[in-house]
């Protein structure tokens, strides 16, 4: 297929677009190029025929016209979301711009492009969207495709509404359409501002790694590579109309996953160990969500989709990939905002 990734420079995205690229699939990717992309995410693809590159915003829908008339994709991936909870407490506008806006003006592109070629019947266009959308739980349940939507803060308030734009687009105009939601991603090329890479690069620095609250907040942890594989087939495979749960089945409390971080720290860089000494705990987040957990049978019994890698050794394997890309990492802790406390306004 020839792809359309929206979000290519990002983190989830870039993921996609190499794994697409590397199975042969024709990839544009779209981005526009905000503070947490990097180009440098697919540079192991630049170079390929099967590849190439569009900087354009979503909020721009002349220029969302304009390359889809340019390319003319046989699917579009719609990864592009301003997505840190705790920028989006501080600044809310941003996303709602992006994530509601933003989506609506790639329906209507996405809907013209798809009349105008006479409503192919193999495309389809995918939204990628998160598990906390559906609110918080308590100590037991899990998420599934039916859980009420329930978002708690300015991020999935807007993924929220950005999912349920889709769902009118389809039953409204009959625009090819699925939807995924998923749990807490991590891996190479994790944007640092996050969890797990900002523990990482504290340990290294001798800094203190802060953990919200009591640190007992529960997340699914999800593989990024694993991910762009479920989120390829659901593109190939799911059913129109239909949303498929994607989880990692690896439930960890925040402050035992910082623990198992800082285990790996101390077994990669002894002479600073042991890690855990750096922990702080600090004043938690407005409004953080208790538990996530994902129930998904949905995908593993229609699409046959489980995840390949366990949170100890996707841990593992992304603590060495940081340690071993300075130069990748290093140059983003200049942007704007990283490194400081956001979410406290």
């Amino acid at each position: 297929m020839k792809i359309l990734v929206t979000g290519g420079a990002g983190f989830i995205g870039s993921a996609v677009v190499r794994l697409a690229v590397r199975r042969g699939h024709e990839v544009v990717s779209l981005d526009a190029l905000t503070y947490a992309a990097n180009l440098e995410n697919v540079a192991s693809v630049s170079n390929s025929p099967l590849y190439a590159f569009e900087q354009a915003d979503l909020r721009d829908r002349a220029a969302l016209d304009r390359v889809l008339a340019t390319h003319k994709p046989d699917a579009i991936m719609h990864l592009a979301a301003e997505s840190h909870v705790d920028r989006s407490i501080d600044g809310p506008g941003d996303f709602i711009e992006t994530n509601i806006t933003g989506t609506y003006n790639l329906l209507e592109a996405a809907r013209a492009y798809w009349t105008a070629e006479g409503r192919p019947e193999g495309f389809r266009l995918h939204h990628i969207s998160t598990d906390e959308v559906f609110g918080s739980l308590g100590e037991t349940g899990q998420f599934t495709e039916d859980t009420p939507y329930d978002p708690r803060s300015p991020y999935s308030a807007s993924k929220a509404a950005s999912d349920h734009l889709v769902r009118a687009w389809h039953e409204t105009y009959g625009l090819p359409v699925v939807l995924t939601n998923c749990s807490n991603n991590y891996g190479p090329f994790h944007f640092p501002e996050k969890l797990v890479p900002v523990v990482i690069l504290n340990a290294l620095h001798g800094r203190p790694i802060p953990v919200y609250g009591d640190g007992g907040n529960v997340r699914d942890w999800l593989y990024v590579e694993d991910h762009a594989d479920a989120l390829l087939l659901v593109l190939e495979k799911g059913e129109l109309g239909r949303s498929y749960n994607i989880g990692g089945e690896n439930e960890a409390k925040n402050i035992d996953l910082v623990r198992t971080i800082c285990a790996h720290m101390d077994r990669l860089r002894p002479e600073n160990a042991p890690h855990d000494k750096l922990i702080t705990f600090v004043t938690d987040r407005p409004g953080h969500d208790r538990r996530y957990a994902i129930d998904p049978t949905r995908i593993r019994e229609e699409l046959g989709w489980r995840p390949s890698v366990t949170v100890e050794e996707g841990l593992a394997r992304t603590v060495e990939w940081y340690l071993d890309n300075q130069d990748w990492w290093q140059p983003l802790l200049a942007r704007q905002g990283v490194g400081q406390r956001l979410g406290t306004a």
